[in-house]
């Protein structure tokens, strides 16, 4: 473990006239693998030396992600561990939890959030120590003290939130109009600054008259008309939120063929700049039986991973994966999820069901995968996308219904699985039926072929983006370009 109190970014002397990038993502997956890929990425291509810090109980996985680059080892990336307070009484906290993975409840999300600025002296105290200094902190939003301590030291600030450049487009207005009062007042009728959408009323962002959002679509905490409702939730929105606008720019897990036209505005009218780097996973090497789905030898296998975060969902999920007769690969959320009896043996042989965690990228490169029912997670979508899997989206929370739209209404490269009410925004039980109807329109019906077709073209841009000279290169290199400009002579 490198020491708080005094650490060496662990570059040779020869690299001493690079940036030096401190790295602190936010104690959960979703937020911290994306910037341990943007870690590989810094070092492989030896544009910075680069200092990752997590806590203590998260480290051996962010070791672990950082050594799984194309060569196998972590590029010289110093990784320092912060304690994690071990006498936080607030109500709701597990004992000792030190990632999301760990809250028993969504609920307890924004104490968690709070929690983790106690770990603000102890990060103080390690940026001081940096040697050489850090040329700039790339921080997760959330960690919004972080930003604040940096800034304190005369160090520039980089904000990243594991979102697109459309959900940051669509908060804007969010907070701007409050869509959600007119959506619930309007209901199924119309209104001047709505256009119907079916049996619903459609909010048109104002930027975009095209991306017309139903009650159902609008991202979390903004589907609540409610100004004073969640007020926990929304002070923490405004605090990510004043992080992202005080950053010398937000980086965003995207590519510029996925999102020129939502990055463009952002960028003119809105700021700070928005750096698309990604896709961030594929600075990770695809393993070698991924060599199936973009040319090499074929697989026999077939897999399909399903995501499911919600218990209560479980029993659909199952019926729905035994009604379609689909081969399946189903990670299980939670581990001890109850499922139907008997469910697992009547599907040996054609399902396999995992408890554990899944290596979700490994999975998707694998050749015989033709679908993917997900969350809709932007990480998720991105890693599908890489790999060119096509996806069915079941949206749970947070932005993930305006992902869904964007896969399936606006890119074409998915079905979504309707989780909610347009009208009334209330969360839908989802039958089996409808599962194993998406899971068999996605990987044998018309419209699978014809996402199946988009999606491998999209997926080909992205790859090309993250090649040399691609949009995503050019973009990181334009990035820590600029941060040189602040090193001192």
């Amino acid at each position: 473990m490198a020491s708080a109190a005094s650490f060496s970014s662990g570059a040779p002397a020869a690299q001493a006239h690079l940036p030096h990038v401190a790295i602190f993502p936010f104690m959960a997956k979703g937020h911290t693998i994306p910037l341990t890929h943007l870690a590989l990425l810094l070092r492989r291509w030896q544009l910075a030396t680069v200092t990752f810090f997590t806590t203590s109980a998260n480290a051996a996985f962010v070791r672990a992600a950082l050594s799984s680059g194309a060569d196998g080892n972590d590029d010289g990336v110093a990784v320092v561990e912060l304690p994690f307070p071990d006498d936080i009484t607030s109500p709701g906290l597990p004992r000792g939890a030190e990632s999301a993975e760990a809250l028993d409840s969504l609920s307890s999300f924004p104490a968690f959030v709070e929690a983790a600025s106690l770990l603000r002296p102890r990060f103080e105290e390690a940026l001081a120590a940096a040697r050489p200094p850090a040329t700039a902190v790339v921080a997760d939003a959330l960690l919004h003290w972080a930003h604040a301590a940096a800034a304190a030291r005369g160090v520039l600030t980089l904000a990243f939130f594991a979102a697109n450049v459309l959900a940051h487009v669509v908060r804007e207005a969010c907070h701007r109009d409050n869509p959600a009062a007119a959506l619930s007042a309007a209901g199924g009728g119309d209104a001047a600054a709505y256009a119907g959408g079916g049996d619903a009323a459609a909010y048109a962002v104002p930027e975009f008259p095209d991306v017309q959002l139903s009650l159902a679509d609008i991202p979390f905490p903004f589907e609540e008309p409610d100004l004073t409702a969640m007020a926990s939730v929304r002070e923490m929105d405004r605090k990510l939120g004043k992080a992202i606008a005080g950053s010398h720019g937000l980086i965003v897990n995207t590519f510029e063929a996925l999102e020129r036209r939502y990055i463009e505005h952002w960028n003119r009218h809105v700021g700070p700049r928005a750096w698309p780097l990604g896709p961030l996973c594929l600075a990770r090497q695809p393993p070698p039986v991924s060599r199936a789905r973009h040319g090499g030898e074929s697989s026999p296998a077939a897999w399909m991973q399903w995501l499911d975060e919600k218990a209560a969902a479980g029993r659909g999920v199952a019926g729905g994966l035994e009604r379609s007769g689909l081969d399946f690969l189903w990670a299980v959320r939670p581990a001890d999820a109850d499922l139907d009896a008997g469910f697992e043996d009547r599907v040996r042989g054609r399902g396999v069901v995992v408890r554990e965690w899944v290596d979700q990228w490994a999975v998707l490169w694998h050749g015989g995968v033709k679908g993917f029912l997900s969350h809709g997670g932007w990480n998720s979508v991105v890693e599908s996308i890489s790999a060119g899997v096509p996806l069915a989206v079941w949206p749970m929370s947070a932005e993930q219904p305006l992902n869904a739209k964007m896969v399936a209404d606006e890119l074409r490269v998915g079905i979504r699985v309707p989780a909610k009410d347009g009208v009334t925004g209330a969360t839908v039980l989802v039958k089996s039926e409808e599962i194993a109807r998406v899971a068999v329109e996605l990987v044998t019906g018309e419209k699978g072929v014809e996402v199946a077709r988009n999606m491998a073209a999209l997926g080909a841009k992205a790859r090309e983006g993250m090649e040399e000279g691609g949009s995503s290169w050019r973009a990181v290199e334009e990035m820590i370009a600029g941060l040189g400009r602040h090193l001192p002579a």
